[in-house]
């Protein structure tokens, strides 16, 4: 019998959002500049408390904009 652990997505991806982002020096503002995004939505993303949803255009934005391949987002630890 295989077990299948449920993730969510969402929580992966923004625990990568912030991660790379942090290791690249930049702020939520400057990513949001850069992805097209406002400086709000992506401190929405990146917050647990949030509950937000994200599109994968979105993601997609945030991945060229951080200069990652967007898989490096969904990757879970």
């Amino acid at each position: 019998m295989i077990i299948v652990k449920k993730v969510n997505i969402y929580d992966i991806a923004r625990t990568n959002i912030k991660k790379y982002r942090t290791q690249k020096n930049l702020t939520q503002a400057q990513l949001a500049d850069a992805a097209g995004l406002s400086h709000e939505y992506v401190r929405h993303i990146e917050s647990k408390k949030v509950a937000k949803d994200f599109s994968l255009e979105t993601l997609y934005d945030i991945a060229v904009a951080l200069d990652i391949k967007i898989s490096l987002l969904l990757e879970e630890e």
